[in-house]
């Protein structure tokens, strides 16, 4: 998360492609020297260059689409980007553990170097520069302070990224919490994956739904519909778990429908946050996407330490999260929620790609 921060002026001064063809080579050679690591120290390193790679070119490609298209248009292509981000850590535990039945660990670095030879090769043959070099930034002290100034203090993008960044609190809660909930809550034993793969099928189908219904009805709307959605959703979850206890099928069932406004908001309110900030796109990717992981990273792992057996801590987490965001949105939008731009919506019509 914190790497980010280093990378988004990075993407403004160099351009795009540059930066991802150099982040692409550096998560190849990550991958390389965790198969040959001889010490876990050694594999520890080349996992956090790994990581740090990584960063970049999650803000290089969040970039690269606000270069080419903003508003509606965007929403749609970062449904699939988004989705992706948010599913990734819920579905690689079971990928892995795929692995280690047909391979050793090392068969898992050995996956990851071929991933990241393919994402390599076709990043250069089709991944455009957007970036023209009147548009670049310099790379300095001030500039970077000064894009992230502008960041900070612009209010849908400060807005709608501590938002996002709260409920994204709730979707790493449940990644903490979810083996102790499934195992020992519910005694599923080894068919917590199939479990954890249920809830996680949703954000496919927000991702899917936020592309078709984004152009019709705008970013606001659905991000504003999303968003109450999830807490009422939580608040009834939390209420049915205080008086008669949850089960299985409840839980499974109002924490798919949770993770599917999910699918709906992080697209949306990521878009909503770089609309503004295409100058900037780099940087703003960059803060965007800090907020995302590093404090819902934090506030995942509170939820996840207040687990004591019973899903209540989860569910009231999930609640109190989304109330705390709601709350912001409505300070982002001065209390005028569900509204749409006129402009944008023209500009979609019109089939215009900014």
């Amino acid at each position: 998360g914190i790497a980010q921060l280093f990378f988004g002026p990075l993407v403004d001064h160099f351009g795009r492609r540059r930066v991802l063809l150099w982040a692409l080579g550096g998560y190849i050679v990550g991958s390389a020297l965790s198969i040959v690591a001889s010490s876990f120290t050694l594999l520890l390193a080349a996992r956090a260059f790994q990581g740090v790679t990584t960063a970049a070119t999650r803000v290089a490609s969040i970039a690269l689409v606000r270069d080419q298209c903003s508003g509606r248009r965007m929403a749609e292509v970062m449904s699939l980007a988004i989705t992706i981000f948010m599913a990734a850590p819920i579905l690689a535990p079971s990928f892995g553990q795929l692995l280690l039945i047909a391979a050793p660990w090392r068969g898992i670095f050995v996956a990851l170097l071929l991933y990241g030879m393919v994402l390599a090769i076709w990043a250069y043959w089709r991944a455009p520069e957007t970036l023209p070099p009147s548009a670049r930034t310099p790379f300095n002290l001030h500039q970077v302070f000064a894009s992230y100034k502008e960041f900070a203090t612009t209010r849908i993008s400060i807005g709608y990224t501590l938002s996002s960044a709260l409920v994204f609190g709730a979707l790493f809660g449940y990644i903490s919490a979810s083996e102790q909930i499934f195992i020992e809550t519910f005694d599923l034993g080894p068919y917590f994956p199939m479990a954890f793969a249920a809830v996680a099928i949703s954000l496919a189908g927000a991702s899917m739904t936020n592309a078709r219904l984004v152009g019709r009805f705008g970013m606001r709307r659905l991000a504003h519909t999303a968003l109450l959605s999830f807490v009422i959703i939580n608040i009834v979850h939390l209420a049915i778990v205080s008086i008669a206890g949850d089960s299985l099928v409840l839980f499974i069932l109002f924490t798919g429908l949770s993770f599917f406004c999910l699918g709906l908001i992080g697209a949306n309110m990521s878009s909503l946050a770089l609309q503004p900030m295409g100058h900037i796109a780099g940087s703003a990717a960059a803060a965007n996407g800090f907020a995302g992981t590093t404090v819902a990273g934090f506030l995942g792992g509170l939820i996840g330490r207040f687990y004591d057996g019973t899903t209540t801590p989860i569910v009231m987490g999930f609640a109190c999260l989304g109330m705390c965001a709601f709350a912001i949105v409505l300070w982002t939008e001065k209390g005028r929620l569900f509204h749409s731009s006129e402009a944008d919506a023209a500009a979609y019509a019109a089939g215009e790609r900014e």
